[in-house]
């Protein structure tokens, strides 16, 4: 953190200086503001009046504001010491003074949030999973959100729980843009999609479907068990229109699908969502492509 400017002459902190770092100013102004100073102080014993208050107030925007900020900005925003922010933050203060409530008060929560600051990984964490199932490399994520492969490695197998907030935004960006991108066949993709299946991942499809992504609270395997086998073929029939949707063939489809299901039954959805009627189970496949060719 840079080192905390002078305060200005005429202030209360340049006039009584801070012991060990800076030398108390002697000038008119600043003996004037420690004059005022001293005086309000006998104004307030004489009237009943305490310099503390409560840290409720502050220590609530406080929490507000560190979801948008990170400690280095909110203690440059605020001017208030790092440790005591700290201090105020986790409820190790049971009294702070007015002019520390006013400082933190005065903040305005950011419209965006600080690049700078960590934030929980777990929406992050799930949307290079999804990637990897699909059969993107962990190269080619960290090319499309600029950073380091070891970095895509630790945060996919859940080693960092948070993360810097502008890195986060970068890997949404790569989210959306390789979500809907059919990776290169080669060793690195099969490898890729076979330890994301091992490891029971979920596709950008699944979390379409269900959402929750970037709710740490959610748990994916609860949903899971729950599921029947109607339900998972209903997913699984959504899953290939859609992608037949985006114009991918049937030979494709089954790619992205790992071959979880068989080339006729993609054949069969796809051929019925072109056509809109329902295959007659006792004709092949292959005649109802050929009449609808």
């Amino acid at each position: 953190m840079a080192p905390r400017p002078i305060p200005p002459h005429g202030t209360t902190a340049r006039g009584y200086g801070s012991p060990g770092r800076r030398p108390r100013c002697h000038c008119d102004p600043c003996r004037e503001a420690r004059n005022r100073h001293q005086k309000q102080i006998r104004v307030n014993r004489e009237l009943g009046r305490s310099p503390f208050t409560s840290p409720t107030a502050a220590q609530n925007h406080l929490r507000e504001l560190h979801h948008a900020m990170g400690w280095d900005s909110l203690a440059a925003a605020t001017e208030v010491p790092f440790s005591n922010l700290i201090a105020i933050y986790n409820g190790q203060r049971k009294k702070i003074r007015h002019e520390t409530e006013a400082k933190i008060l005065a903040v305005a929560i950011p419209a965006k949030g600080d690049p700078g600051q960590y934030i929980n990984a777990t929406g992050t964490t799930r949307r290079v999973q999804a990637l990897s199932y699909l059969g993107h490399s962990y190269a080619a994520i960290c090319e499309a959100a600029n950073t380091c492969p070891n970095r895509i490695v630790s945060i996919a197998n859940g080693r960092q729980p948070t993360i810097r907030r502008d890195l986060a935004e970068r890997i949404a960006a790569a989210y959306q843009q390789l979500a809907s991108c059919t990776p290169p066949k080669n060793k690195h993709t099969t490898r890729t999609r076979n330890v994301a299946r091992a490891k029971g991942w979920r596709d950008p499809q699944w979390w379409e479907d269900y959402g929750h992504i970037d709710d740490p609270e959610f748990n994916p395997d609860e949903v899971s068990d729950e599921l029947g086998f109607r339900e998972r073929a209903t997913l699984r029939r959504e899953e290939i229109i859609h992608f037949a949707w985006h114009g991918d063939t049937p030979e494709q489809i089954l790619d992205r699908l790992n071959h979880e299901v068989s080339i006729s039954t993609v054949r069969q959805i796809v051929q019925e969502w072109r056509t809109g009627q329902k295959r007659d189970r006792k004709q092949p496949v292959t005649a109802g492509l050929e009449a609808a060719a």
